[in-house]
C-alpha cells in the first residue's frame, strides 16, 4: 500500500477559501485552522463544565450491545474524565454507506492520535450518527461495478411514513437479498465469503438502519477505539434535555442572527448554504414515529401537515419530560454537539464546511464556542487491476479526473468504425429512395395515388438500414470488447459517474479484494490534513 498526494482544483469555492486561510471567510469561524488554534481550544475547554461522566455512561450503553473492545473500554474512561473528542458524523447508509463515511472516521481517528501527541494529553475520536435523519431515499442504496460499469443496487423496502432511520425496522429478508445481489456484483475473491457471512450475520442481529450501520462501522473500527453514538438515541435525547430547553427560550434569537449570517455569506460570495428563514423553529417534532420541522407563527410551534400545534409552555414542556419527542435540524445539531461534549474539533465535508460557516453568531448567543472545523480526508483507492490499467495507456490520476479516458475511449472507438459498411449501407439507401421516387412518379402518371403507403414503405426501409448499422456497430465493439471494457474499468473505478469514487462505493468494494486488514493498513499511512487529494494504490 502506497500514498500518493495530488493537487487537484477545489471546485467549492468555499472549502478552497478555507484551506488558502482567507481572512474574509475566517470572520465566520472561531479559529483560524492552524496548531496553535488546537492549543487554544483546549485551554478554552479546560475552563467549561461538561457532564463527561453522564456522556460517557450514554455512549457505553449505546455501544454495549455492539460490542466493547479493550480501546473503546479506555477512551470511555478517559472521556469521563474529561478528555476532549474530535467528532465525525454520517448519515446511517446500507454498508457504511459512501466510502466518505469511513474516511470521516479514518480522519477523526487520525486528528484525534495527531492532537493527543501534540497537546500532551488524550484525545477521543466520536463518531455521530445521524440517525434522526428520515430521508430514507438517501441511504437505501449503494453502488457496485457490473460490467465495467457502476450499477445502483437499492433496498427495495419502501414507507410513505418519514420515520427516522433509528426507528425504521428493516426487512431482513429483503435487505438480505440486496446484500447477495451486491456481494455477486464483487465476484469472488479470497475474502468474499467471511466479508458476506460478517455482513448476513450483522443484518440478523440488527432491527433498523441504525443498528445495520454501527454493526457495520463498528466491525471496521472497534480495534481502533472509534466512540459511537446515535444522536436519536433515547438516553442521549434524555441527557439533551436542559439544551433543548436552552433551544426553546432563544429560539427567535437563533433563527434571527443565523439568517443574517448567511446573507452575509451570500453578500461575499458564498450563497446560501441552508436557507435560513426567521421563522424556523429549527427543530423537528417526532409524532407516531415520524418526525416533522417546526415552524413559529403567532406564538406558536406548528407544523400544519402533521396537525401540530404547541405554545413554547408546552414544547418546554415536552424537553423536560419527553425529549426523545424532540429533534435536531441543520442549525441546532451542532449547537448540540457543542452542549453535549468537550468538541476540540469537527471534521466534515464541504457541505458542511459551507453551513457551519452561518453558526458562529448563533454559539456565541447562547454563550459558546464554535470549535475547530478541519475538512475531513479525500481519498482514492487504486486496486492493482486499475494501477496495471493506468500504467498500460500511460495514464496519471489527474487524467483520469480530467477527462482524459474518455478521449482516449471515443478517439479508439472513431478508429474502429467499420466506415467502409456504413458507405455500403448508405449507397444501398441511396439507391432505395431513388427506385421509390421513381414508383411514384409512375404511379401518379397512372393516377394511382399510394403517396402514404409509399412514404410507410420508405420508412419500413430506412428503420431496417438503421437496425443493420446498429447491429455492425455491436459487432465492431464486441470484437474489441476487452480494449473498450478497459478503459470502462479505468473511469468507472476511480471516477464513477464524473464523481469521486468515495461518494459512489462503498467499502466492502475494497476489503473484498484487500482484504480485512484495509481499515488499519490506511491508518498506517501518513496521511496530512491539506486540501490534497490522497490517493492509495492498493
Amino acid at each position: 500500500m502506497k500514498l500518493e498526494q495530488v493537487s487537484l482544483p477545489v471546485n467549492n469555492k468555499l472549502l478552497s477559501e478555507y484551506w488558502s486561510g482567507s481572512e474574509k471567510l475566517h470572520t465566520f469561524f472561531q479559529y483560524p485552522l492552524r496548531d496553535e488554534s488546537y492549543s487554544k481550544r483546549a485551554e478554552y475547554l479546560k475552563n467549561q463544565s461538561y457532564n463527561t461522566k453522564q456522556l460517557s455512561e450514554t455512549i457505553r450503553s449505546f455501544m454495549e450491545p455492539y460490542g466493547l473492545t479493550g480501546k473503546i473500554n479506555e477512551n470511555l474512561s478517559y472521556l469521563a474524565d474529561g478528555s476532549p473528542v474530535i467528532v465525525g458524523g454520517q448519515q446511517a447508509g446500507i454498508l457504511t454507506g459512501p466510502l466518505y463515511s469511513v474516511h470521516k472516521a479514518i480522519s477523526v481517528i487520525l486528528l484525534a492520535k495527531e492532537q493527543t501527541v501534540k497537546l500532551g494529553t488524550k484525545v477521543i475520536p466520536l463518531f455521530w450518527i445521524a440517525g434522526e435523519d428520515h430521508d430514507l431515499e438517501e441511504i437505501n442504496h449503494t453502488f457496485t461495478i457490473s460490467q465495467s460499469e457502476p450499477k445502483k443496487r437499492v433496498y427495495s423496502e419502501r414507507s410513505k411514513r418519514k420515520t427516522m432511520a433509528s426507528t425504521t425496522e428493516i426487512n431482513k429478508s429483503e435487505l438480505k437479498n440486496t446484500i447477495e445481489d451486491i456481494f455477486k456484483d464483487y465476484g469472488e475473491t479470497e475474502y468474499t465469503q467471511d466479508l458476506y457471512k460478517s455482513v448476513v450475520s450483522a443484518i440478523e442481529e440488527s432491527n433498523t438502519f441504525t443498528d445495520f450501520f454501527t454493526r457495520c462501522m463498528h466491525s471496521l473500527f472497534k480495534d481502533e477505539g472509534l466512540l459511537m453514538i446515535d444522536a436519536a438515541f433515547a438516553p442521549f435525547r434524555q441527557f439533551e434535555s436542559k439544551f433543548f430547553q436552552q433551544m426553546i427560550e432563544n429560539n427567535e434569537k437563533i433563527a434571527q442572527v443565523v439568517v443574517e449570517k448567511e446573507q452575509l455569506l451570500s453578500e461575499f460570495g458564498f450563497g446560501t448554504p441552508i436557507s435560513a428563514t426567521t421563522d424556523n423553529a429549527n427543530l423537528f417534532f417526532v409524532k407516531d414515529g415520524e418526525r416533522y420541522l417546526l415552524e413559529r407563527k403567532s406564538d406558536y410551534y406548528i407544523n400544519e401537515t402533521a396537525n401540530i400545534k404547541l405554545t413554547k409552555e408546552e414544547i418546554l414542556e415536552v424537553a423536560v419530560n419527553s425529549p426523545e419527542n424532540l429533534s435536531n435540524n441543520v442549525v441546532t445539531r451542532p449547537l448540540m454537539q457543542e452542549m453535549t461534549m468537550p468538541v476540540l474539533a469537527f471534521v466534515g465535508g464541504p457541505g458542511e464546511l459551507a453551513y457551519w460557516a452561518t453558526l458562529k453568531d448563533a454559539f456565541e448567543l447562547l454563550n459558546l464556542q464554535m470549535p475547530l472545523i478541519v475538512p475531513r480526508l479525500n481519498i482514492t483507492l487504486i486496486t492493482r487491476q486499475v494501477e496495471q490499467l493506468l500504467e498500460e495507456y500511460q495514464l496519471t490520476i489527474k487524467d483520469v479526473f480530467n477527462g482524459k479516458v474518455k478521449e482516449l475511449k471515443d478517439k479508439f472507438l472513431d478508429s474502429i468504425q467499420d466506415e467502409k459498411a456504413k458507405e455500403q449501407i448508405q449507397q444501398l439507401h441511396e439507391l432505395v429512395e431513388e427506385h421509390y421516387e421513381k414508383l411514384l412518379e409512375h404511379l401518379n402518371r397512372q393516377q394511382i395515388h399510394l403517396d402514404q403507403i409509399v412514404q410507410k414503405n420508405k420508412s419500413y426501409h430506412r428503420q431496417q438500414f438503421d437496425y443493420l448499422k446498429s447491429k455492425i456497430d455491436q459487432q465492431v465493439i464486441l470484437k474489441h470488447e476487452k480494449i473498450i471494457r478497459q478503459f470502462n474499468t479505468i473511469s468507472s473505478e476511480i471516477y464513477p459517474n464524473d464523481n469521486y469514487q468515495e461518494r459512489v462505493f462503498n467499502p466492502y468494494q475494497y476489503l473484498t479484494i484487500y482484504g480485512p486488514s484495509l481499515i488499519s493498513d490506511l491508518l498506517e499511512l501518513p496521511f496530512e490534513f491539506s486540501n490534497n487529494h490522497n490517493v492509495v494504490h492498493l
